[in-house]
């Protein structure tokens, strides 16, 4: 017998995408209850931010008001 070819999947409408979820920097502003207002003054979003500034994700901007080199800015 020979074996079907193609993809059997074909004009099947596609599976829901799953819910994106936080990023680090999302859930660490929540955990602070922090407003966009508040992230340049939160002096714990800071500690957080130098601490992992260069393994998680954090706005550039943020970053250029604190005085952290952003990687990228060479």
């Amino acid at each position: 017998m020979a074996k079907k070819r193609g993809n059997p999947n074909w004009g099947k409408p596609d599976p829901p995408a799953a819910p994106a979820s936080p990023s680090s920097f999302e859930a660490m502003v929540q955990q602070l209850r922090l407003c966009p207002g508040e992230y340049a003054n939160s002096a714990a979003l800071k500690d957080w931010a130098s601490k992992n500034k260069d393994h998680k994700y954090i706005p550039d901007d943020l970053l250029k008001f604190w005085g952290f080199e952003v990687k990228g800015d060479l």
